[in-house]
């Protein structure tokens, strides 16, 4: 089990106490760092989250549903913007940003400390797509990460759990507290996936999302309800599968049953893919489809994570719909947590679209509070270090090279 978060207060400056300066404490609405005692009881914990959102703004409450990216090695006005202006809830890093394990974790750390500058404190989400194989980040600095498909080709649970826990262990020592990973699709032929095996696959992803565990990272499953049957890169271009209810219920979708009733739900999101699904949803990809997310993942399988999109700037949704439309539309099908990886023409774009709904009462706020109060359940209960050293980073990262 991840333990809870211990947040430190930023102390008074000592040029402000020099100067005899009368500090006034701020209210409570600026303490979530108060909020990390007695976590374990479920009834004091919703008390907190309550307390805390009751304090925040529309707009605040909108930035903390979204994950961002930005484009280089240092925080930029972007990032800033993101994180002062629009409260963005968490950041994902990419290639771009990232060129030596001590340059990241400063990074992460530049960029939770601009976030505590923010009135309610809340730590960011600090994300990554780190699968193995072809998908990983600063492939040249970090350790070998072999691909799901090695390690379902091994058929050696521990090998797989040892992997993530080497893993985890890197990108905590960066300032990482969420892996986008690992894959439960099912494919004999993708190397991101551990095979065709719906069993095997579930046991796999137990494994890995415990090695991630071990160092306090939150996993994904992903890609919900399962696109290992489809050929089409959803970067690009939108597909369908065309498997029945039966045949996706015994195949595809049997991982992330077993996932969600075997493991505790706050240890991992479920990330959706942009795949459409006749049998369950003619119109609609999986992203932004209340019969996939709410009746599907929510009531038939009992999943009470955080739900998380998959890049809502990927062609096989962006093509098709304005992405004022498309935060709207995913809020509306009950995502929580909306991936926005590139531009801030678009973050902007999906932020104020999801503003506006609310304001015009296309949706409710208590729509918006239900995955605010989720998510800041997940970041009281969760082990987010605001900052790790650099020295260590460097020292940890890429050993088993």
């Amino acid at each position: 089990m991840k333990q809870p978060i211990i947040l430190v207060k930023h102390a008074v400056s000592a040029a402000i106490i020099a100067l005899g300066m009368v500090v006034i404490p701020q209210m409570t609405e600026k303490a979530f760092a108060e909020n990390s005692k007695e976590k374990n009881d479920p009834k004091t914990l919703k008390q907190q989250v309550e307390k805390l959102i009751v304090h925040m703004t529309l707009q605040e409450k909108i930035g903390q549903m979204m994950v961002v990216g930005f484009q280089t090695e240092e925080m930029d006005n972007h990032i800033r913007t993101m994180i002062s202006t629009y409260h963005a809830g968490g950041v994902i890093l990419f290639d771009r940003n990232m060129k030596t394990p001590k340059q990241v974790a400063t990074l992460t750390n530049n960029l939770q400390d601009l976030a505590q500058e923010t009135k309610n404190q809340i730590p960011l989400m600090m994300g990554i797509d780190q699968e193995g194989g072809s998908i990983v980040r600063m492939k040249d600095q970090v350790s070998p990460i072999p691909s799901q498909q090695e390690l379902g080709q091994k058929n050696d649970k521990e090998s797989v759990y040892q992997t993530a826990n080497h893993n985890g262990k890197e990108l905590a020592a960066m300032g990482f507290n969420v892996d986008f990973a690992p894959v439960l699709d099912l494919s004999d032929t993708d190397t991101r996936s551990f095979g065709t095996d719906p069993k095997k696959a579930a046991e796999f992803g137990e494994a890995a999302v415990s090695g991630l565990n071990t160092n306090g990272l939150t996993a994904a499953l992903k890609h919900f309800p399962g696109n290992g049957r489809s050929n089409i890169d959803p970067h690009l271009e939108t597909s369908s599968v065309k498997a029945d209810k039966l045949d996706l219920q015994n195949g595809d979708i049997y991982p992330f049953k077993k996932m969600v009733r075997n493991v505790d739900n706050n240890n991992f999101f479920v990330m959706v893919t942009h795949i459409k699904y006749p049998a369950y949803d003619k119109e609609n990809p999986a992203s932004i489809s209340p019969i996939i997310i709410q009746e599907l993942l929510r009531k038939q399988l009992g999943y009470n994570g955080l739900v998380v999109t998959d890049d809502l700037e990927m062609g096989a949704v962006s093509k098709y719909f304005t992405y004022e439309e498309l935060g709207v539309r995913a809020v509306e099908a009950g995502a929580d947590v909306l991936l926005v990886c590139h531009t801030l023409d678009s973050q902007e774009k999906m932020y104020n679209g999801i503003l506006r709904a609310v304001k015009e009462e296309k949706i409710s706020e208590k729509r918006i509070d239900e995955s605010v109060k989720r998510i800041l359940t997940h970041k009281l209960t969760s082990d987010i270090q605001l900052h790790v050293d650099p020295a260590t980073a460097k020292n940890t990262v890429g050993k088993n090279k």
